[in-house]
């Protein structure tokens, strides 16, 4: 999300700071990103391939957060693209203005790997709070309600994925569709509801995945030595999921809620506002690596889904 410096409430003018860098750093980093992604996932799509006929509810939602990496990663050369044309025309080498189909589809294709990666990393840690906390409630752990709520999670993603793009697109500036303008009420209530949508959008699955994992932790500390050898492999994916989910996005909304209030004159600080400024670049590059580091939760927990579909096909054969 770009905003422009004028706000509705203005920060004092000489409140400024040089962000230049960010054109070069938009590049770099996605265009790793986009190739450590494009290798990690294909190979994690390939051993899904090679799994186990008797699909479990853990792999389901894995093949769904391997679905939302790759809508990132089709995304990133359309911002490296428009980084690029940014840079030139910040360097005064030529003109050039995104249109609004340009800005809806980068921001939109963002958001459903953003907030895909987001859900479907809660979902693995509901999965793994009923399988240790409440393994007899096997009913919410079959495939069938796995994929149902698949669904349900992408009709969510899609609607906030839209509907983003849609306020930023209303309160963008005239003949400039990608920079939101914070000089009127009006755009500062549609910037502000955006923020509202996304803080909700990582808040609620932030608490319900540590208290998931909060559950799990509890009752397998609980457990004789010898139970927990056998849970080994539920603690590294358990550790790896949270990892990921808080290293890659806690950065990025608590930079971006600073970010905004200063930008729209809710928070007058200077010093915060020059240091969101300059460290939005690097938090929402962090952010985007969760597509590069995906594919360690599913390396951590393939032994995992193999026992447990072994599990199922011997029940199904009873």
């Amino acid at each position: 999300m770009h905003l422009q410096n004028t706000t509705y409430t203005p920060i004092a003018a000489n409140c400024t700071v040089d962000t230049s860098y960010r054109f070069t750093f938009y590049k770099t980093s996605y265009s790793m990103i986009f190739i450590f992604g494009v290798v990690s996932n294909c190979i994690a799509l390939k051993r899904f391939c090679r799994m186990p006929q008797a699909f479990t509810s853990t792999a389901v939602y894995m093949a769904n957060l391997a679905a939302a990496d790759i809508f990132f990663v089709i995304s990133l050369p359309l911002r490296i693209y428009y980084h690029h044309n940014k840079a030139s025309i910040y360097n005064r080498t030529r003109d050039w203005s995104p249109g609004v189909a340009f800005c809806q589809l980068t921001f939109t294709l963002k958001y459903i790997s953003l907030y895909g990666g987001i859900f479907f990393l809660v979902c693995i840690g509901v999965d793994r709070y009923f399988a240790v906390v409440h393994p007899l409630v096997q009913h919410l752990r079959k495939v069938h309600t796995a994929r149902l709520l698949s669904v349900g999670i992408w009709c969510l993603v899609l609607a906030l994925s839209l509907a983003l793009p849609f306020l930023y697109s209303a309160a963008s500036q005239r003949h400039k569709s990608c920079l939101l303008d914070p000089s009127s009420k009006r755009h500062r209530a549609l910037i502000l509801a955006a923020l509202g949508l996304v803080l909700i959008a990582y808040l609620l699955p932030a608490l319900l995945l540590l208290f998931s994992y909060c559950s799990v932790l509890r009752v397998l500390r609980r457990l004789p030595r010898r139970r927990k050898i056998r849970h080994r492999r539920t603690l590294t994916v358990i550790y790896w999921v949270l990892v990921v989910f808080f290293l890659c996005f806690t950065p990025y909304h608590l930079n971006l809620l600073g970010y905004t209030l200063t930008q729209v004159g809710l928070v007058q600080s200077c010093g915060l506002a020059k240091v969101t400024k300059v460290l939005h670049p690097i938090v929402l590059s962090l952010a985007s690596t969760n597509c590069c580091l995906n594919p360690l939760i599913y390396y951590f927990s393939s032994s995992l889904m193999h026992k447990e579909a072994t599990v199922s096909r011997g029940s199904a054969s009873q």
